[in-house]
């Protein structure tokens, strides 16, 4: 299969590429390339500004315009091609949800509120533009990724090693989490299943709350995790992006259950022992 992947050069991209290495061509496309796309089975779309920034108007607008306006360039360039591809995996976040406390949230569960829900619902909804292509659209509502060579964890590890982490707030939200290596296979899954279509939640079937995860990490690495950060301490530091690691989304992958989608780690204790052992 050749596939078109854009975000190359991030923590999923990277990983991607390496999964793909013998089984798939790959080429990678630059929503800034002034070159044309070229023709290809399947597209993913993974670029985007980083929300781990503090949300200025400017950073908001970055945010909202390498989204939304950069996915539907991307479809208006497969709308030029001969022959469109028959895929388009869009990425999303579970930040659709919103903060919604102990709520089971299903793809089935309505948008939440806020800048993130906002923005992950106008994603979609550009995302879907695929479809009068005569594209089947994916769209991964994606949780944590935990992985040794990127993403939140990597930005945790220094201070857990030290025994300085701690729970985010009151630690009671919820923190939907998915290890690498499922990530990826929901991916290859949504590639090769036809009968895939529509939100798809990149997330563990078994949540944790936030202090949860912080004392199973802390137990993981042999440390103790005695020093929370105050919600009041976040909000200083991170302004209003400090909502995403505030809010509480106890999603669950019901729709990739019921496709037949089998996790390789569906708890969080031994996923982060795969992690942590294979970082050795």
């Amino acid at each position: 299969m050749i596939i078109t992947l854009t975000g190359l050069s991030g923590f999923i991209g990277r990983a991607l590429a390496d999964r793909f290495v013998g089984c798939h061509q790959l080429q990678s496309f630059s929503l800034r390339s002034t070159q044309p796309l070229q023709t290809c089975d399947a597209v993913i779309h993974l670029a985007g500004e980083p929300i781990a920034q503090r949300w200025t108007a400017a950073a908001k607008r970055r945010i909202r315009e390498s989204r939304i306006e950069g996915t539907r360039r991307l479809i208006a360039g497969l709308a030029a091609l001969p022959s469109p591809p028959k895929i388009f995996i869009c990425s999303s976040a579970v930040g659709f949800y919103g903060s919604r406390g102990d709520e089971i949230l299903t793809e089935a569960s309505p948008p939440g509120v806020g800048f993130l829900a906002e923005l992950c619902v106008e994603w979609e909804r550009a995302a879907d533009e695929a479809q009068a292509l005569g594209m089947r659209v994916v769209k991964l509502r994606t949780g944590v990724v935990l992985g040794r060579d990127g993403g939140a964890l990597k930005r945790m590890l220094p201070a857990f090693c030290l025994g300085l982490g701690g729970r985010l707030g009151s630690g009671r939200q919820w923190m939907p989490w998915i290890h690498l290596d499922d990530h990826l296979d929901l991916v290859e899954f949504a590639l090769a299943q036809s009968g895939v279509s529509g939100p798809l939640n990149a997330v563990a079937p078994n949540p944790v709350t936030n202090r949860e995860f912080t004392a199973t990490l802390a137990r993981a690495l042999g440390r103790p995790a005695f020093l929370p950060a105050p919600a009041f301490a976040l909000r200083a530091m991170f302004g209003e992006m400090a909502c995403v690691l505030l809010a509480s989304q106890r999603v669950i992958p019901r729709a990739a259950l019921d496709a037949g989608f089998v996790f390789r780690h569906p708890e969080l204790g031994p996923a982060l022992q795969d992690i942590l052992r294979s970082n050795k």
